[in-house]
């Protein structure tokens, strides 16, 4: 689009996810204005067309939980070929040391991949606060804005350490106080509101087993007085499933419920260890679950049930997890994964491309309580992925929606967030992507000699 912000229309794609808009869709300002049926011309008067008959047109890819930081540390020796508590315990060590520049790159090279592929709304999961970390958040959102992408930011956070019986070293813990403090302030700073906002924040302490009670209840009362959404970490293995009976006397859900979590306010990550009662009462409460394929087999934490939770009423989202137990933060090679571990654990005949396309869109849209994202249909936001299959990847294939899963999509030809082209030809406007790599990879090598 043009600083005029004329009206586009995205003519005549390959193929669409969305019939109704098999045609194209048209674009003024940031918003969808018209879905074209398939062979029609728009109704809306359009200034100028862009020719998409060699691209498949999705929606924006929605990305629901991540951890940027973790980009540092991929293929880290120490770490690998362990579960997720060990893991854990491993990596806290190097993490502890983060500082806000390297955090700065980190999520720049998150949010770079995340876009290349398709992605148009990131989302983030930062919970690990030194003392050299005291502006994380406001970091990730200069560098959100910079990039021009839609960001779901969390302010996560630890205030049970090792010395009372938690994971992280005593290093990344916060008392309380500064943590919901700063949980407000950052709410005040950056939340944005209604309609195409850019960048809105989540609270969402890590996880039942590094953080207190009171901070969950409170961080639940103050999500409500804010009107924000909630989100942590619930039911990743059956480690967690015991640490919980034997610290709470209770299951991971029985705890989210009676902290105050159990509610529409609020999505998940992972959700995989639930029998069929709570799948009930998760649905019965709108509780999202952000699905993350590749790093629940990374650390073998098990099968989610992403078929009778959406079933019940929760909304499913993707995500790719952080890129420590991915290890990539690639969206759509994580559709491919969520295809191909769904068929694993029910039936080819019952996860279908088209409901990975959904998780990937719509369903992690509403796990962030939006509905202006996710689709193609009149008055949506302009956030559009379109794919070239002219890789031999692709040769020979069919069906071009099925086969950006099947034959395994990664990178977006051209991207358009809020009506602007982020990705074209393949890359990143406005990044020197190999300067980033480069400062990326020095970041990465200083994180590690400080161990």
């Amino acid at each position: 689009m043009t600083p005029q912000q004329q009206t586009l229309w995205i003519r005549h794609p390959c193929a669409c996810s969305d019939a109704r808009a098999a045609g194209g869709v048209v674009v003024r300002d940031d918003r969808i204005v018209e879905a074209v049926p398939a062979g029609a011309t728009p109704a809306t008067p359009v200034d100028a067309t862009f020719d998409a008959s060699r691209h498949v047109l999705l929606p924006g890819l929605v990305n629901t939980h991540h951890h940027f930081y973790q980009t540092l540390t991929r293929a880290y020796s120490p770490a690998l070929n362990k579960a997720l508590f060990p893991w854990l315990t491993t990596l806290y060590e190097v993490w502890a040391n983060l500082d806000e520049e390297q955090l700065a790159v980190a999520s720049e090279l998150a949010m770079v991949e995340l876009l290349m592929s398709g992605c148009t709304t990131v989302a983030d999961h930062h919970y690990v606060f030194s003392g050299a970390l005291a502006h994380a958040i406001d970091v990730q959102v200069e560098t959100a804005r910079r990039l021009g992408v839609r960001a779901a930011l969390t302010r996560g956070s630890m205030s049970v350490g090792r010395d009372d019986g938690g994971l992280p070293p005593q290093s990344v813990v916060q008392d309380e106080a500064t943590i919901l403090d700063e949980s407000a302030r950052l709410i005040d700073a950056y939340h944005q509101r209604g309609d195409g906002a850019m960048t809105t924040i989540a609270l969402a302490p890590c996880s039942p087993f590094s953080v207190s009670r009171e901070l969950m209840q409170d961080s639940a009362r103050l999500a409500e007085e804010k009107d924000v959404r909630l989100h942590t970490h619930l039911a990743e293995t059956e480690d967690e499933t015991a640490y919980c009976q034997r610290l709470f006397g209770m299951r991971p859900l029985d705890y989210l419920e009676a902290v105050g979590w159990l509610s529409a306010r609020t999505w998940l990550a992972h959700g995989i260890h639930f029998d069929d009662a709570e799948v009930a009462r998760l649905g019965a409460a709108g509780t999202g679950i952000a699905h993350c394929p590749s790093s629940n087999m990374v650390l073998g934490s098990g099968l989610c049930r992403t078929l009778e939770l959406e079933a019940a009423g929760c909304p499913v989202g993707l995500a790719v997890d952080g890129s420590a137990s991915n290890d990539h933060s690639n969206l759509a090679e994580e559709m491919r994964q969520a295809l191909l571990l769904g068929r694993l654990r029910y039936a080819p005949s019952r996860v279908t491309h088209d409901d990975v396309i959904r998780w990937a869109t719509r369903g992690s849209a509403a796990c962030l309580g939006r509905d202006d994202i996710g689709g193609l249909a009149a008055g949506q936001q302009a956030d559009l992925a379109l794919f070239r299959l002219d890789e031999p990847r692709f040769s020979g294939a069919e069906n071009p929606i099925a086969a950006l899963l099947l034959c395994g999509a990664h990178r977006a030809d051209r991207v358009m967030v809020a009506g602007q082209w982020r990705v074209t030809e393949g890359q990143p406007e406005g990044v020197d992507l190999d300067a980033l790599l480069a400062r990326h990879d020095q970041a990465a090598r200083a994180l590690r000699r400080t161990r």
